[in-house]
C-alpha cells in the first residue's frame, strides 16, 4: 500500500531561522520554496483563509534522506508547545551520522541544545547491534536524533 516517504514535514514559528539551520548547521540542501493558499489549502488543512510558506531541505550526495518539509503558517502563529519524547506525537526525527562525536562538537559550537551527549548503546542480543545516539532540538524546539552505527 505505502510505497515510500514523500517527506517530513515541521511546523515553524520562523522560517529563516529554522531554513538556516537544517541547511547551515546540519547542512541539508535547500530545494526552494513555495506559497500554499487557496480554496485546496484550505481543505488539505481543513481551515479557513490558510496561508501558508513551504521549503523544502534534502540530503547531499553524501547523505540520504526524505525532504525535510517547514510549514510556517503565516495568517496565524504557531502554537507552541514542548516537545516531549514522552508524550503521544513523533517523537523524533533521527539522522545518521558517521562520527557523532565530530557532530555533537559541531552542534556545541553552534549553540545547539543538546538534551545528553553521545551515549553507546549495545543491542546486539537483540539483533541490532551497537550504536551512538543523542538527541537535540531545532530552533523550534522540535527534538531530533543522531546515531552513529558502531562495529
Amino acid at each position: 500500500m505505502i510505497h515510500e516517504i514523500a517527506h517530513v514535514g515541521i511546523t515553524v514559528r520562523d522560517m529563516e531561522e529554522s531554513i538556516k539551520f537544517y541547511r547551515d548547521i546540519l547542512h541539508l540542501t535547500y530545494q526552494g520554496e513555495m506559497m500554499m493558499e487557496g480554496k485546496e489549502t484550505d481543505a488539505l488543512f481543513g481551515k479557513e483563509n490558510t496561508k501558508a510558506r513551504v521549503a523544502y531541505l534534502k540530503g547531499t550526495e553524501e547523505m540520504i534522506s526524505p525532504p525535510v518539509e517547514l510549514i510556517q503558517f503565516l495568517n496565524e502563529p504557531a502554537i507552541e508547545k514542548s516537545s516531549s519524547l514522552f508524550q503521544t506525537s513523533i517523537s523524533e526525527i533521527c539522522f545518521y551520522v558517521k562520527d557523532i562525536e565530530k557532530v555533537y562538537r559541531h552542534l556545541l559550537q553552534e549553540g545547539v541544545e543538546c538534551i545528553s551527549e553521545p551515549q553507546t548503546f549495545d543491542f546486539t542480543k537483540d539483533g541490532f547491534g551497537k550504536s551512538k545516539a543523542l538527541y537535540f532540538k531545532d530552533p523550534n524546539g522540535i527534538i531530533l536524533e543522531l546515531m552513529e552505527n558502531i562495529d
